[in-house]
């Protein structure tokens, strides 16, 4: 697959092993490999790095108020 996508083997491999991100360049190319869109491979990029940093974060998130919608 690297060889088709015209990158090194270990940038898919550290993809694999969720120690690289997928860059827009990687993007393209498998969306070109896997006939998908370059938006869908960021996509799901953005959704595990939401996850990650949700889980991350999680104390911290929990101890910020919620706005008050009816202030004025």
């Amino acid at each position: 697959m690297a060889k088709d996508l015209k990158i090194p083997q270990t940038r898919i491999s550290e993809i694999v092993k969720r120690n690289r991100r997928i860059t827009a360049d990687t993007a393209l190319r498998l969306s070109r490999y896997f006939g998908t869109t370059a938006k869908f491979w960021l996509g799901l990029q953005d959704d595990y790095d939401l996850e990650e940093y949700e889980n991350k974060l999680a104390e911290e998130l929990n101890e910020i108020p919620k706005a008050d919608r009816n202030a004025a």
